[in-house]
């Protein structure tokens, strides 16, 4: 800093011999009186909405860890038959597997009579609701082994009657295609 004052106080001269342009001391001085009277000076609001992203980030990162670790494990009402063991995912993994692979059969086959179609999933839906009880009683009680062989049982009931609706329905059909084939005459 001293040299720089002493570069000044050498070139003082130089400085001295120029003046601001006209008006300039009555501008300043109106500025001045202005801000003087109103109190308000000129203020940046970029360190305000710095400081509101921050807690705005800070609010929403502690809402999803919150929600992470303390609502969404309760917000699950159901508990299914791979969350109790590793053999149980097994099992639930082929009785899935069979009673898609009886669906797929089901909307293969060209019905043509709606209702049989609409009373075949009514009953498909009504099991599937007691199949739902069954999670949550599950989940209530996850080391109840009656409630575990309760759902296998469950799909095992499924399958069957899919099978016996298909079978049937295979039967119905099979016989309105050809109706002489299946009449037989009685003396």
């Amino acid at each position: 800093m001293n040299r720089l004052e002493e570069i000044i106080k050498k070139r003082r001269s130089e400085f001295d011999d120029r003046e601001p342009s006209d008006g300039h001391f009555e501008r300043f001085s109106f500025k001045l009186a202005i801000r003087l009277h109103t109190g308000k000076t000129k203020r940046s609001i970029l360190p305000y909405l710095l400081k509101a992203a921050v807690v705005t980030l800070l609010v929403t990162l502690s809402s999803l860890w919150s929600f992470d670790h303390f609502i969404k494990p309760n917000l699950k009402k159901t508990m299914t038959l791979s969350e109790v063991s590793p053999e149980y995912r097994e099992v639930e993994k082929y009785y899935v597997h069979q009673v898609s692979f009886m669906e797929n059969e089901f909307t293969s086959l060209d019905l043509s009579n709606p209702e049989q179609k609409e009373i075949m999933m009514k009953e498909l839906a009504s099991m599937d609701s007691v199949y739902v009880e069954l999670q949550k009683e599950l989940k209530a009680n996850p080391n109840d082994q009656r409630i575990v062989d309760a759902m296998i049982k469950h799909y095992q009931s499924k399958i069957e009657v899919m099978s016996y609706l298909l079978d049937q329905l295979k039967q119905i059909k099979a016989e309105t295609e050809n109706p002489s084939s299946h009449e037989k005459v009685t003396i």
